[in-house]
């Protein structure tokens, strides 16, 4: 979901900002889902390249990466615990028959026979070293013509491990992408030198601070989780309307069952942590102009969808496009301001061209719904300005 939302995001970002070619940016660090999508960049891959291989059908085999491909089974996790089972068996007979504990105690000790993760994410590695390895590009931090930090958390000491900064650099990208999406419960942790590596999302959200102690003076920040707000009258609308037949109505969260009380949850964690650390980089790296750019807490459409059917894939990162589009058009007021001063220039010709899509063309808007959706823009650009001003006294977004 990560990486469909960014890759819509930054397509929408690159035809929309004059003076920014994003395969050529002094700093990329990517964590989890967006290790993936920061590496491809660092190797000079287009937003739009990114969307041909992630999203569409129109790339070669040796160009494309298939998310169905972290669908696996993790088979030599299942094998290797399953060979622990019997003695652990046997333990915990005999503890419970002849050692005097508890059944419940007795049945501890086979928690070493359950895996560590339920899908394999070794395609992770194999085909980002394919994908890598093509003519231009490279697999190896060292030979980048920028930097790349790939953020993941070391399981058994809880630190953060910085692949790709001095002392880091010597891990191949596709492993460090590898081990900083390993989400725990879903992918087993990834062994590297000996260290096991987990999401490096476990220890902080953003991880911006590795560019910002650089000095840079423009941070922009793709943040694609955020908690869904089911309590909105417009989400409560959508919902009644039906988004599509493959999609389900959820007016209250727990009706979703367990993946979607684990999803909320998570994206609650995440996103409190990201709001409470961006706050701390405008503290304390006041010279530098921060961006953010997520999702709009109140839509649906990014939390109900199913990311391995292939044409919701297209829909949702042409929703992210036009979302992030909308985004843009809303804020163009103290945006346009705040990339000014970094030689930065919205494209207004691109931003307000109602037919561009990112893949499969959408049905042109009435001119009444036009016209709505104007208005919406100017008073959201309008209100955004207000508060920034009686806020700071200072117009900015």
């Amino acid at each position: 979901m990560g990486a469909i939302y960014e890759i819509g995001a930054l397509c929408a970002l690159d035809e929309s900002l004059n003076g920014i070619d994003f395969t050529h940016l002094q700093h990329y660090v990517g964590v989890s889902a967006g290790g993936f999508i920061a590496a491809a960049l660092a190797n000079g891959i287009s937003p739009r390249e990114l969307c041909a291989s992630f999203i569409e059908s129109d790339r070669q085999p040796a160009d494309s990466f298939d998310p169905a491909w972290l669908m696996a089974p993790a088979y030599g996790e299942f094998a290797s615990r399953g060979i622990m089972l019997p003695a652990l068996l046997a333990s915990a007979l005999w503890q419970f028959t002849a050692g005097g504990k508890s059944l419940t105690s007795a049945l501890e000790r086979l928690s070493p026979a359950l895996p560590a993760g339920i899908f394999s994410n070794a395609q992770v590695d194999t085909q980002l070293a394919r994908l890598f390895s093509q003519g231009g590009r490279t697999n190896d931090f060292r030979q980048l013509k920028t930097q790349l930090t790939l953020v993941a958390t070391n399981l058994d000491s809880g630190k953060i491990a910085p692949f790709g900064r001095p002392g880091w650099d010597h891990v191949p990208i596709s492993k460090a992408v590898q081990a900083s999406a390993a989400l725990p419960g879903l992918f087993p942790p990834v062994e590297i030198n000996g260290s096991y590596y987990v999401d490096g999302a476990l220890k902080k959200t953003m991880h911006a601070s590795v560019a910002l102690e650089q000095g840079v003076d423009l941070m922009l920040c793709l943040n694609p989780l955020v908690p869904f707000d089911a309590t909105a009258p417009q989400v409560a609308k959508v919902m009644r309307r039906g988004l599509s037949s493959e999609k389900h109505h959820i007016p209250c969260i727990v009706d979703g069952g367990l993946p979607a009380v684990l999803s909320q949850t998570f994206r609650s964690l995440i996103h409190s942590r990201m709001v409470l650390g961006m706050r701390q980089y405008e503290r304390v790296y006041p010279d530098t102009d921060i961006i953010l750019i997520e999702p709009d807490h109140r839509d649906p459409e990014l939390y109900l969808a199913n990311t391995f059917s292939y044409r919701q894939r297209r829909e949702l990162a042409e929703h992210a496009y036009q979302q992030t589009r909308r985004m843009l058009r809303s804020h163009k007021t103290g945006l346009s301001e705040k990339l000014w001063r970094h030689g930065i220039t919205l494209h207004h010709e691109a931003l307000d061209d109602p037919k561009r899509h990112l893949s499969a063309p959408a049905k042109a808007p009435t001119q009444v719904g036009q016209a709505i959706t104007k208005l919406q823009e100017i008073m959201d650009d309008l209100g955004h300005t207000v508060r920034s001003v009686a806020h700071t006294g200072i117009p900015s977004w």
